[in-house]
């Protein structure tokens, strides 16, 4: 179902961008190719064939003011460039196209001169600019966002491998020395009180309890397959095989709300040191979570009693004998 949730995502992104960058270019909403007149002013002695630092001013357009702005003149072979730094000064049509076009430096933004007229030794010349195109803003930018997170999320299985190999192992020299099992005798009396439909030996509170252990340990990797078998042997005492019991509810808000002990991995290979700044914030949240979760799915309970449990340990009365 999952899979079946992300493609739909994926697609309705994509719808989206596709609208989006075609009302762009129908609206012509970056005004590509527009001819644009500016005035430079040119150092004394300046040649053009050069690299060169010049003025300019707006003066054909809606852009056009009394505004002068710093350039670097950049002569090619074929067509000159004016290379101009973005500064909030420009004009807001100007910073919304170097935000969007397609250059790997964003705080400048390079015109392409269709044609200048200079006189000799005069500081001053004419010319007609273009400013970058910009076509499929949207569709770029999430074809961008893909690549990023993909490079993110390697980087962070990567980060995440020290981690998880200290946590589970630290996890399962507790298991061996049998600290877990002593961790497990010391919650089973409050999880026989929110529990009471599970026998008191039964593997479900073991399970429960270790995954609630991991989690508290903010080992949420290490806590899923114990969870799942948690739910597997929860599954074996619901006499309704299509609807979840009480206790499972019970389950899932625990394992959801779970006291955070120590961060979760995840945020530690984020964070780093500085997790430890959150610690409390952490362990607040998380326990006022647990109390309003654990109150409302006792209050549930109570409220919408349920069939005792099914044993399946013990065998099914044999059926009475019918009478001839």
């Amino acid at each position: 179902m999952l899979n079946y949730i992300w493609a739909g995502l994926i697609i309705f992104s994509l719808l989206f961008a596709v609208t989006s960058d075609l009302r762009d270019y129908v609206t012509d909403e970056f005004q590509n190719g527009a001819e644009i007149g500016v005035a430079l002013v040119i150092p004394e002695n300046t040649d053009l064939q050069r690299r060169a630092s010049v003025q300019f001013r707006i003066t054909e357009g809606p852009d056009a003011s009394g505004e002068v702005y710093r350039a670097e003149w950049f002569p090619g072979e074929d067509k000159a460039e004016l290379i101009i730094p973005v500064t909030e000064s420009l004009p807001e049509h100007w910073r919304h196209v170097a935000e969007h076009q397609d250059a790997r430096d964003l705080t400048q933004l390079r015109a392409l001169v269709l044609t200048h007229e200079k006189e000799a030794g005069a500081a001053a010349a004419t010319a007609v600019i273009t400013l970058p195109e910009v076509h499929l803003v949207k569709m770029r930018s999430i074809t961008q966002a893909a690549f990023d997170m993909a490079e993110f999320a390697v980087t962070l299985a990567i980060g995440l491998i020290g981690i998880m190999a200290l946590w589970l192992g630290l996890m399962k020299i507790a298991e061996e020395s049998g600290l877990i099992y002593k961790l497990v005798k010391v919650v089973n009396p409050v999880l026989g009180f929110l529990f009471p439909n599970v026998p008191k030996d039964h593997p479900a509170l073991g399970a429960i309890s270790l995954n609630l252990s991991a989690n508290m340990l903010g080992l949420g990797n290490a806590a899923t397959p114990l969870g799942i078998k948690a739910m597997e042997e929860l599954q074996k005492l619901n006499p309704d095989k299509e609807s979840a019991t009480n206790a499972m509810c019970m389950f899932l808000t625990m394992n959801t709300a779970s006291v955070q002990l120590v961060p979760p991995v995840t945020l530690i290979a984020l964070l780093g040191v500085g997790v430890a700044e959150l610690f409390y914030s952490i362990l607040i949240t998380t326990a006022i979570s647990l109390v309003v979760g654990v109150t409302a799915a006792s209050y549930y309970a109570r409220k919408f009693p349920e069939p005792p449990a099914v044993q399946p340990d013990k065998a099914a009365p044999a059926p009475a004998p019918t009478q001839s």
